[in-house]
């Protein structure tokens, strides 16, 4: 009896947040695909799907989904527990479409500006020209945006001590390291604080002092 409603809970929290499951379930099978390919035709096979410069330039939409489709560590199941801990909370709150808005908005503009900064340094000579097929695949964009969104999901004054903790994290690995990829995670995280237009109304109805119209704290 206790596996029994132990399974039921465990199925009714992946029905709560449909999309994150169905994404980690999709991240599941390529996970797999990857570890039966040799490693120069994963290598190849992943750049063609990596929101490199080149690629970028070339079939921006097709690489912009199919990245966000492959984890570049082959390593599945930390992303079960970072999901469940993240995804299937904020889209429980948000529901599924919004958190996907916040998922997306993060992933595509994140990218978009770290490939321009590459694209920049290449220019100006601070980048070799190799860089822009730079292997960029992976979910990290997407998550840093819904971390950070979560910060309205917090009662103050805890809010600004989650909101820092999460600046704190994204933003000592771009001073330390100053790669695209920690330009990109930084921006997606300032994305995902900037989402609040979408999750305005949310933050309203967690509290139930300010639904019944009390003023909260």
């Amino acid at each position: 009896m206790r596996i029994n409603r132990g399974v039921h809970r465990v199925w009714a929290y992946v029905r709560s947040a449909p999309g994150t499951y169905v994404w980690l379930a999709v991240l599941f099978v390529t996970t797999v695909a990857l570890h039966h390919m040799s490693p120069e035709f994963e290598e190849q096979f992943l750049r063609q799907r990596s929101t490199n410069i080149h690629e970028l330039s070339r079939h921006p939409v097709r690489v912009l989904v199919s990245s966000a489709m492959w984890i570049d560590s082959g390593h599945w199941l930390p992303y079960v527990v970072l999901y469940s801990l993240f995804h299937a909370p904020a889209e429980r709150w948000l529901g599924t479409a919004r958190w996907l808005a916040v998922c997306a908005a993060a992933h595509v503009l994140a990218t978009l500006i770290s490939e321009g900064a590459l694209l920049w340094g290449i220019r100006h000579g601070m980048a070799p020209a190799s860089a822009v097929n730079t292997l960029d695949i992976g979910v990290s964009y997407a998550l840093a945006g819904v971390v950070a969104v979560l910060v309205y999901r917090v009662p103050e004054p805890w809010r600004y001590v989650y909101g820092f903790a999460v600046l704190v994290v994204y933003a000592v690995p771009l001073v330390t390291g100053r790669t695209f990829t920690d330009l990109g995670h930084f921006t997606a995280a300032l994305i995902g604080f900037g989402c609040f237009p979408l999750v305005a109304g949310r933050e309203k109805a967690r509290n139930p002092k300010e639904t019944a119209g009390v003023p909260a704290g």
